[in-house]
């Protein structure tokens, strides 16, 4: 049922807690599964240089949230916006059609967390 990958992200998740300072935070939930979701990303020179999360949940959706930070690090915040609910399932070895809309919230999260940051940084 589940991958590999989205339980060793389930059972080590990386990147857990908050970033006191971020420069973006994005919120994101689904009332019907009660998941939530909160990404925290750090940017210097048009880079996220760090990315946190805070989720309450299932398996999968601290799966999701682990692994969408680890895809974001790194990255610009346009290469970062192009991370999408496909990529993140992708990237976990997929996810039961059942878990597809935690790959949504997490997806949602930082593009949420991103626009965060460029209402706060915009010239």
């Amino acid at each position: 049922m589940y991958s590999q990958k989205m339980m060793d992200h389930f059972s080590n998740p990386r990147n857990v807690g908050e970033i006191p300072d971020a420069d973006g935070i994005g919120s994101e939930g689904n009332p019907v599964c009660g998941d939530m979701m909160k990404i925290f990303i750090k940017v210097e020179d048009g880079k996220i240089t760090d990315a946190k999360f805070k989720t309450f949940g299932c398996g999968a959706a601290i799966a999701v949230s682990s692994m969408i930070t680890e895809m974001a690090k790194g990255k610009t915040i346009d290469e970062a916006l192009s991370i999408t609910k496909e990529s993140v399932a992708e990237a976990l070895d997929g996810l039961p059609a059942q878990k597809q809309h935690c790959s949504n919230l997490g997806a949602d999260a930082l593009h949420k967390a991103i626009a965060d940051y460029k209402s706060k940084h915009s010239a």
